[in-house]
């Protein structure tokens, strides 16, 4: 029965219609009317239809025999990506994160000697830090942290560790302003940060950072783990890569 309601409600002239907006995209430097019926699988006539009725809704445009999509497109894009933010799009690939390793997957950016949180995927284990969207921790004992301040200019940077609050929150923590700057620079040459148990004790996290077009780092991702679960050793080989690939397509989304 379900099936056969999808069915009755499917459109299938709109899906036609939609495959005809994604051929044109492939082809911005147009296409005939001939080459889109051969492309799309429909007749003369069927593509003619689909044309006229994109060009006549201002979807495409007609240049002699040649038809290609308007900018009009890029004005529904850019309303649909003003509404919600980038964490909102980025969130199923940090759920495949996640998934992959049945652990939290976050995100956060820099507010002075802090990371905020933007976006977190729970893990099923329960940790004794609370955890949200608009938690602030501190940068120098977190993996995102680390990362981040890693693309600090010089000068940036140098003030941090000048001024900062450097807390132990565990025997594990790096208080001492050399080794956190050696840390640092070890983030910034690796292109990722490990923080073990300098957080929390029993908790260990892997962050990389996201980069705009610019090369400019933005925010991070990060796994956090059960230390039982995974060593160092492991989330360096294990985790890393898939944090590295869920990098590489939140850039190209979102700033390629």
């Amino acid at each position: 029965m379900e099936d056969k309601a999808k069915t009755r409600d499917h459109v299938g002239s709109l899906e036609r219609g939609l495959a005809v907006m994604e051929i044109l995209a492939r082809h911005p430097a147009g296409m005939t009317l001939t080459e889109m019926a051969e492309e799309a699988g429909l007749t003369r006539a069927g593509a003619r239809r689909f044309l006229l009725t994109l060009t006549a809704t201002g979807y495409a445009t007609q240049s002699g025999r040649q038809f290609s999509l308007s900018p009009r497109l890029l004005a529904i894009v850019r309303s649909w990506l003003g509404g919600a933010s980038l964490w909102t799009f980025a969130a199923p690939i940090m759920r495949d994160v996640a998934g992959q390793f049945d652990e939290a997957c976050n995100a956060a950016v820099l507010s002075g000697e802090d990371v905020v949180y933007v976006a977190r995927i729970p893990g099923r284990r329960i940790l004794s830090v609370s955890l949200d969207v608009g938690t602030r921790l501190p940068a120098h004992c977190t993996s995102m942290g680390r990362v981040l301040l890693s693309w600090l200019g010089a000068d940036e940077l140098k003030a941090f560790l000048a001024e900062a609050k450097i807390e132990r929150r565990t025997p594990k923590t790096i208080t001492s302003r050399t080794a956190l700057a050696k840390a640092i620079d070890a983030a910034r040459a690796g292109g990722f940060a490990v923080v073990d148990e300098e957080l929390e004790l029993g908790l260990r996290s892997i962050a990389v950072p996201i980069c705009d077009r610019a090369g400019k780092t933005v925010a991070a991702i990060n796994v956090s783990a059960q230390s039982a679960r995974f060593s160092v050793e492991a989330m360096e080989r294990d985790i890393l890569p898939a944090l590295r690939t869920a990098k590489q397509q939140i850039e190209e989304f979102f700033f390629v």
